[in-house]
């Protein structure tokens, strides 16, 4: 088996950012609002986004600047407010939050322009989308720069809004089916995550009696 090498060091960014996005999927998609300092909702998604601690409960985004490095509003809102909501992109959602990624000026709210409902925050200032299946309320925990093109930022989560009927109360297990989530490709491709499976993690005994443990003592 043999493999290609791409050395990152000797490629444009461009294309080191294409074959991370081909490779690294599916991503979980952040759909983020925020609220300007001014007070119009803005909201985008994100998929370059994933989950990172649960204590403290910390969110990652990273964020890209837009052309002559300009902070996209996302960027700019939580760096002023310090608050941002990541709600969850499920099937039926999907036309809008195409939406709310077109590079509408700052002074439009994406939401309304989607036909979303803005749900008030209760730990923060900023809306969320009372259609998505799950809300992140979060509180900026630090933003880490990284080269003059992308900003990452951690936030903490201060309280989530779950839709009724997802999550089991009493062992907090998620429905993924229900979920219905959708997870971002390379280029524009999406895909659904309504076809999983259970693979439980073996014990070093149930290792050891497993037909790869035969086959390693074998050769």
């Amino acid at each position: 088996m043999t493999h290609r090498l791409f050395d990152f060091a000797a490629m444009p960014p461009r294309d080191v950012y294409k074959l991370l996005i081909g490779t690294v999927v599916p991503r979980p998609i952040a759909w983020v609002t925020t609220r300007s300092p001014e007070g119009v909702a803005n909201a985008a998604p994100y998929s370059f986004f994933n989950c990172l601690s649960s204590d403290p409960p910390i969110l990652a985004l990273g964020v890209e600047n837009r052309e002559q490095q300009r902070f996209k509003d996302t960027a700019w809102n939580i760096r002023m407010t310090e608050e941002f909501t990541v709600n969850i992109v499920d099937m039926a959602n999907m036309d809008a939050m195409n939406v709310t990624a077109t590079p509408f000026g700052p002074e439009v709210d994406e939401l309304e322009m989607a036909g979303l409902t803005a749900a008030p925050g209760l730990k923060v200032s900023c809306p969320r989308i009372a259609e998505a299946p799950v809300a992140f309320e979060c509180r900026r925990h630090v933003g880490i720069e990284i080269g003059r093109s992308r900003e990452i930022i951690l936030g903490e989560v201060l309280c989530a809004h779950v839709r009724e009927g997802l999550t089991d109360p009493a062992r907090l297990h998620t429905d993924p089916l229900k979920l219905d989530a959708i997870g971002r490709m390379g280029g524009h491709g999406y895909s659904r995550t309504r076809d999983c499976f259970d693979l439980p993690t073996l014990s070093v005994e149930e290792f050891e009696a497993s037909p790869l443990a035969s086959r390693r003592r074998a050769g």
